[in-house]
């Protein structure tokens, strides 16, 4: 649904996005990962038609962005991280005027806003001025702005940015809903782990560079040391982590708990669990800690300063 090949952007002197490859399935979310001045709002304002790159090629939905970005436009929805409002508009007010920018017949356009207000949970919010909603009855009616036109792929760049934890809950799920209503998603943010439980697959990108790009638990692997497992015991943890000290770094002993950090695969952890079994050390649950987006970050994004250094040296 979504493809860059070797998508470049020069703003001067400065290189925004440098050789960008970037494949996104149908009905995917995808998340965007890095710092301000990466690449990434450079990277949807390209895919949605609204700015020129310096090189490279850009397709949405089959469509060549960089050839007919106004057909472009027609298929995508682009929400901002800040949304803009005109004073003294009401919420359906305000969706009606877009729905007549994108030229859907008067007679269609009521039914129109209704859907979308629906959709992203702001039906109650019709009546209200735009102005006087909260940041995240905003960011919600923001989103139905972009799906006035009811668009095959959607760009959000940061649609959490400043949401309060419960609002950041109902993003998520409205992410979901999105897509189970066959929207591709392609969504920016810096605020990792909300991408860990939304997306299907994420980028990280430094530098206008994408660093990596693959499933959330791939990602966490590729880039992690050892792996911990925690391990509950019924009885005695001690004696199984005796065992366990041959195997594997025995991080923790707590209660019943063993905590263990390892390189292994995944068919290897299975036969370490066996092998307790047959040991006799009765595990009353087994579990992998998930790995921190941050960390995951913070590391890849360390290796490639470090990796400028030497080539600067």
């Amino acid at each position: 649904m979504i493809r860059t090949e070797n998508l470049t952007k020069h703003y001067a002197n400065v290189v925004a996005l440098d050789h960008l490859n970037l494949t996104i399935a149908a009905r995917e979310i995808f998340g965007y990962i890095g710092p301000n001045g990466s690449g990434k709002t450079t990277t949807i304002r390209i895919l949605a038609g609204m700015m020129a790159p310096t090189s490279g090629q850009a397709e949405v939905a089959g469509i060549d962005v960089v050839a007919h970005p106004q057909r472009a436009k027609e298929v995508v929805g682009y929400a901002p991280d800040l949304v803009g409002v005109y004073r003294g508009m009401r919420v359906w007010e305000y969706l009606d005027f877009f729905a007549a920018a994108h030229r859907i017949p008067k007679a269609k356009r009521q039914t129109r806003v209704d859907d979308v207000l629906r959709i992203t949970g702001t039906d109650a919010m019709k009546d209200y001025f735009v102005e006087s909603l909260s940041h995240g009855m905003r960011q919600r009616v923001g989103i139905a702005r972009t799906l006035i036109h009811d668009p095959q792929v959607l760009f959000l760049d940061e649609p959490t940015n400043g949401l309060d934890p419960r609002a950041r809950i109902e993003m998520r799920a409205l992410l979901k809903e999105l897509q189970a209503l066959g929207k591709t998603i392609l969504v920016s943010s810096h605020i990792l782990p909300e991408l860990a439980t939304t997306c299907d697959r994420i980028g990280i990108i430094e530098q206008g560079k994408l660093l990596l790009c693959d499933r959330v638990d791939h990602v966490l692997k590729q880039v992690e040391d050892h792996r911990l497992i925690e391990i509950e015991l019924l009885g005695d943890p001690r004696p199984a982590a005796e065992y366990l000290k041959n195997r594997a770094d025995v991080q923790q002993v707590v209660g019943n708990l063993v905590r263990i950090a390892l390189k292994a695969t995944d068919a290897e952890i299975a036969g370490l669990l066996a092998d307790l079994v047959r040991q006799g050390h009765a595990v009353q649950w087994f579990r992998e800690v998930p790995v921190e987006l941050e960390h995951v970050f913070l590391k890849v994004t360390a290796a490639m300063k470090a990796g400028k250094r030497r080539t600067e040296e």
